[in-house]
């Protein structure tokens, strides 16, 4: 048994790479773990998932898109600087800018509420594919219609584990691309409190310019407080006579450090992979998606800048936009110069070549995988696609006059008056005039009409487009100037949804024109879209029968994950990257911000880091204050704020970024250019103490 368990490690090890994979925890292969062990882990299987003080129990997903990690008995959470960026955002303002200048609590009552902010902790998870497939077969549900069946019995798993306790609810999540489906328990804490946030500066201090790139010095944390019902120190909303939540456990905090070559782990809610994506769909979103995200990012990110570089006042309510837009826009950049330098669709190609020989071989889902038809619904889609994407970017979420449209139209406000008297029902539209400029608003809103026009299909443009036409000669930034003052969507008063005026209203009919085309988008695409799921459902199963000796991952779907590996370097244009930076390479750039705004620092930071003594935040082997490392570890969207640990499972670290190098390792994970940048522990611990001054949080978490 123990040269069966070695020799299936060693095959493990070669073929699935140590540090590849983001493995769900409550069933993590036994081959795994032992390969964790052999690299340095020295902690129990059980201590991962299972044990009263697993390590599990202290990793958040943070408010939906990010992850972080409780430090405290108190309830103490670190996440990246820009996971909470919009808290910080939220509460600045001209006068009390937290995102230019920091904030830091000096007591509990000091520390800041958060709307639509939370954390939830993962409680249980398991597999329940044959429970869901049973049901479908009694009750002879065809493999694509699942939805209703799915929300039905996460309803009542729901309703089964709130009788256990009220706080918990069960989300059902599609695995291996919906051959599997697991049942995950949550309990979710709505008060969560911004506590402690240091200067842009230094949490986002290399901007665009350093973003995805290595070597880094970005501080990138910020810390949150998780607030729970004083009798129960259970969720509660918010109430000012909620408590700090008291967790069973936290992580320890270590101020050891790590060396070249050292065990190292996170744990957190990667967002999306697609490393079993097709080939034909990985063209797709290199030319249908990327492309497009780029080319309509980067006209709405310049004007958007002109105008933050202009008003402080602009600034403040746009600056989280921004870093949300321009983060994925470099992505999307940098993972098409992957795709193409690496040659990912060619090395997909030959694997489907080997997939197909393997089913003529085995006759293994003969008639239902078939590559010919998956290739005909890719083309068939593309164009749908790529105008999706246009509509997407231009359109949602991008805009204050067309969200309210959209939403008016839509049922996303909450109608007001008699139910049994539709005349006198009414909306209000909430002011929130302190997060959107309209003058910037406005010019964005033409630009990207002006640029949708030019880049789709004319069967694919909203009625208004022919207003635009007809009534403003194209002047698109007239027929905006024109919906902003006749619309009464932008004036903030009672809106009585019956009037005949209403529905002749150019910002409604506008909503109404989107929605049409929408509507028609998505009729057009959900049949092939459907079909090609299926068709990717197969070749995912095709590639586990194929593979069915070695532990496999499911693609990441915003669940609690593990990914381990080794702190270390890799070659960076030909030359060893080093693994860590210092201090002195901080104040380097910083001394470069006249000619690379992005490396902008306050005099007192420039002072802080040029220090000639950390003292105990000096790393003990290099003598030196260590900012930023490298770790194999797997991370994408979503990883932010995951915490880094040791062997030991002690916290070192928090990942914050993926490299430049290896942006393509979504679809295609690259063994050798693969690396995570952290934020080291000390460093963020050192900017607690000597710019915070946060005495009493140094002591809450007590880093040894």
């Amino acid at each position: 048994m123990k040269k069966f368990l070695l020799s299936f490690t060693c095959l493990f090890s070669l073929i699935a790479s140590a540090d590849e994979g983001m493995w769900t925890l409550y069933n993590l292969p036994q081959a795994v773990y032992e390969q964790m062990k052999a690299e340095g882990f020295s902690m129990s299987y059980e201590d991962l998932y299972s044990s009263k003080n697993a390590i599990k129990n202290c990793v958040v997903n943070f408010s939906g898109y990010c992850s972080g990690v409780v430090v405290s008995p108190n309830g103490l959470v670190f996440t990246n600087h820009h996971c909470g960026f919009e808290s910080i955002r939220s509460h600045s303002t001209v006068e009390h800018d937290y995102m230019l200048n920091g904030f830091c609590a000096k007591s509990y009552e000091e520390e800041l509420p958060n709307k639509n902010m939370f954390v939830s902790f993962m409680r249980a998870q398991e597999d329940i594919t044959d429970r869901l497939t049973a049901i479908a077969k009694k009750n002879h549900i065809a493999d694509g219609d699942w939805d209703a069946m799915i929300d039905s019995v996460q309803n009542a798993m729901t309703d089964s584990v709130k009788r256990i306790d009220k706080t918990l609810h069960v989300e059902i999540g599609a695995f291996y691309e919906g051959n599997a489906f697991y049942a995950t328990t949550y309990q979710l804490f709505p008060d969560l409190r911004l506590v402690f946030a240091i200067p842009k500066s230094m949490g986002k201090f290399g901007g665009d310019t350093d973003n995805w790139m290595w070597p880094r010095q970005t501080c990138d944390f910020s810390v949150f407080r998780i607030y729970a019902d004083p009798k129960t120190n259970g969720p509660a909303e918010y109430s000012k006579d909620n408590v700090p939540y008291h967790p069973q456990s936290w992580a320890p905090v270590s101020m050891k450090g790590y060396q070249d070559k050292d065990f190292a782990m996170t744990i957190g809610y990667p967002g999306s992979t697609n490393r079993y994506l097709s080939s034909y769909g990985i063209r797709e979103m290199r030319d249908a998606e990327n492309k497009t995200r780029v080319q309509v990012r980067g006209i709405k990110q310049e004007i958007m800048k002109r105008h933050m570089d202009a008003s402080e006042a602009v600034r403040i309510k746009y600056d989280s936009k921004y870093a949300q837009s321009s983060n994925y826009w470099k992505n999307s950049m940098g993972m098409n110069k992957c795709i193409d330098s690496i040659g990912i669709i060619k090395q997909k190609e030959e694997y489907e070549a080997r997939i197909r020989n393997f089913q003529n071989e085995t006759g293994y889902l003969k008639g239902q995988l078939d590559f010919d038809k998956m290739k005909q619904l890719y083309d068939a889609r593309f164009n749908d696609v790529r105008t999706m994407m246009y509509f997407s970017e231009t359109f949602m979420r991008t805009n204050e006059l067309v969200t309210r449209a959209l939403r008016a139209n839509h049922g996303g406000y909450q109608l007001k008056g008699p139910e049994n008297n539709l005349k006198k029902q009414y909306f209000e539209i909430p002011d929130n005039s302190k997060d959107w400029d309209e003058n910037l608003d406005k010019e964005v809103l033409a630009a990207l009409l002006k640029n949708y026009k030019e880049h789709v299909d004319a069967k694919y443009l909203p009625a208004f487009f022919s207003t635009i036409s007809n009534k403003f000669n194209n002047n698109y930034q007239a027929y905006v100037n024109h919906l902003y003052k006749k619309s009464m969507l932008m004036k903030g008063k009672k809106i009585f949804v019956s009037k005949k005026k209403y529905l002749k209203d150019p910002g409604v009919q506008m909503g109404l024109d989107l929605l049409t085309t929408l509507a028609e988008l998505q009729g057009r695409m959900s049949s092939a879209s459907l079909n090609i799921a299926q068709q990717e459902k197969y070749l995912c199963a095709a590639k586990l029968r194929m593979e069915q000796d070695l532990p496999h991952y499911s693609d990441a779907n915003f669940t609690m994950r593990l990914s381990y590996g080794q702190v270390g370097e890799y070659l960076l244009n030909g030359q060893p990257s080093g693994y860590y930076t210092t201090a002195e390479s901080l104040v380097k750039k910083m001394n470069q911000q006249n000619t690379i705004a992005d490396y902008f620092a306050e005099p007192e930071l420039i002072d802080l880091m040029s220090a000639k003594d950390f003292g105990k935040y000096t790393d003990r082997q290099t003598g030196k204050m260590q900012l930023c490392f490298l770790t194999n570890n797997d991370i994408t969207g979503g990883n932010s704020g995951s915490p880094m640990f040791n062997g030991k499972g002690e916290l070192i670290g928090l990942a914050f970024d993926g490299n430049w190098d290896s942006l393509a390792s979504d679809i295609n994970f690259d063994r050798v250019l693969a690396r995570c940048i952290g934020v080291d522990i000390r460093f963020v611990l050192f900017m607690m103490d000597k710019w915070g001054h946060a005495d009493r949080l140094l002591q809450e978490i007590n880093a040894q």
